[in-house]
């Protein structure tokens, strides 16, 4: 049995939702790319966070907490206030208490000195998106480029 013509092409409405999804995953890692990468190296401006309130929200099985606070720079010429700690769980802090921290940028966290691993889903989301353009458009591009090389081969 042969196949029909058009048999193993993508549909153009497909390949446009594929388009689409790899626009919208690149649009949410982008932008992310480099407080990301200061928030892994802790690489910003050094100071302290003072603990002011723990917020949790209970899943199934499991429980998330997040402590907002005050932070102040060591030089004492960054302050912020009503900012999250990231990472910092119920059990790590209690109100009024200062830890290390720095102030990469973000709105409305500061890092721990030894940096976090946000990267890693910022890293997840630019593959994902790589991964859908090439699976959306390695064919055409082959084929545009099998093409040129055969009309260049047969001058």
């Amino acid at each position: 049995m042969t196949a029909g013509p058009g048999a193993g092409r993508r549909s153009p409405f497909f390949t446009a939702v594929l388009t689409f999804l790899a626009v919208f995953l690149l649009f949410l890692a982008v932008p992310s790319i480099g407080p990301v990468v200061r928030a892994a190296r802790a690489d910003g401006v050094p100071g302290s966070f003072t603990a002011r309130r723990v917020e949790c929200v209970r899943h199934p099985g499991h429980e998330s907490c997040t402590w907002t606070g005050d932070f102040r720079s060591s030089d004492g010429a960054v302050r912020r206030t009503g900012i999250a700690l990231y990472g910092a769980d119920r059990e790590m802090l209690r109100e009024g208490q200062r830890t290390p921290a720095v102030d990469v940028g973000r709105q409305n966290r500061v890092y721990g000195p030894g940096g976090s691993m946000e990267w890693v889903f910022t890293a997840l989301l630019l593959l994902a998106a790589l991964g859908i353009l090439y699976a959306a458009y390695n064919r055409p591009v082959r084929n545009l480029l099998g093409a040129r090389v055969t009309a260049t081969a047969g001058r």
